[in-house]
């Protein structure tokens, strides 16, 4: 039952137009309502009401209200109905197969058996294989479009780390630009199901892979920074190229 619900969700998004919505919401990576949808993919606002509508009845989106004016009380507007990316998986395989159970077993003997060594070594060299003759990525765009490749749904934040006690406000926001470090986070693990379970692990397993895959000597680095609801590794310039 289940695989047929699957099946019919996923088949949804044979309509171009409900697609380009699911696909807009999915990238932003926050909640978004319906005007911002429909002007983003180009369509009438009812249209756009009518297909996240039907995308949300497939679990395909989770939908709520909340005042988009970000105001409270009399005056701020009635709440607009809101969507973003269902936290459930979707699947089909036809015939029916079970991967997951089978790369659960096989990580449970990994940990039992103290193979995380041997594991992240695997890793490394699948990403190297994945990666061939290209050289280690030179940069974030670069980045960006080999994991957006392979479903990690990356986009580039940029922010300050740096503290400052006894500095004005204005002397602060001079100092955080300055050492504002760009970083690529994942809004996807493609291993969320099995990460879940053995984060330690799998997390581990998936840096040694992004390390191969882009590159552990190059303009970059990936590194362990989880964040819930995200990927655990995130990529930004090694130390060497951050001027």
């Amino acid at each position: 039952m289940e695989d047929t619900q699957d099946i019919d969700a996923i088949a949804m998004l044979q309509d171009p137009v409900r697609r380009r919505l699911y696909e807009y919401v999915v990238a932003q990576g926050r909640e978004v309502g319906r005007n911002e949808a429909a002007e983003a993919t180009g369509v009438a606002r009812t249209l756009a009401a009518h297909h996240l509508d039907k995308l949300a009845g497939a679990g395909l989106l989770e939908s709520g209200s909340r005042r988009l004016t970000g105001r409270s009380g009399p005056g701020a507007g009635r709440p607009a109905k809101v969507y973003t990316r269902a936290r459930a998986e979707r699947s089909v395989s036809l015939p029916a197969r079970d991967y997951r159970t089978a790369a659960e077993l096989l990580a449970e003997a990994a940990e039992q058996a103290g193979l995380d060594a041997g594991l992240f070594a695997a890793a490394r060299r699948r990403g190297e294989e994945l990666r061939g003759s290209a050289p280690p990525c030179g940069d974030l765009d670069e980045a960006m479009r080999t994991l957006a490749a392979r479903g990690y749904e990356p986009h580039l934040e940029t922010a300050g780390h740096a503290d400052h006690p006894g500095h004005d406000e204005d002397t602060v926001r001079a100092e955080d630009a300055a050492d504002a470090t760009p970083t690529l986070r994942m809004r996807n693990c493609p291993f969320h199901a099995v990460a879940e379970r053995f984060p330690p692990l799998v997390c581990g397993m998936n840096l040694a892979l992004l390390e191969g895959l882009l590159g552990s000597d190059g303009a970059l680095r990936a590194r362990m920074d989880a964040r819930p609801g995200e990927c655990c590794v995130v990529v930004e310039p090694s130390k060497n190229n951050i001027h």
